[in-house]
């Protein structure tokens, strides 16, 4: 299923990128790196709000001790 959702990512900046071909295919296999990039930012803001708001630390903390509770 993933490589059939990469492949219409590729397929659509090919056919739909208003850019030079050479530029329309740099596009098609930079175009994963979207998705990680969310991926980061994201982790990144959870780690900076981990440190800046204790409250917060101290219910993710819980959550993670609770399901290794629960799964174990």
């Amino acid at each position: 299923m993933a490589l059939i959702v990469y492949g219409l990512g590729v397929a659509t900046g090919l056919w739909r990128a208003d850019a030079p071909p050479l530029r329309r295919v740099a596009l098609a296999l930079l175009w994963p790196l979207g998705p990680l990039a969310f991926l980061l930012t994201v982790a990144l803001l959870v780690g900076a709000a981990l440190i800046a708001f204790p409250v917060f630390a101290g219910i993710v903390a819980a959550g993670a001790l609770a399901a290794w509770w629960l799964m174990g």
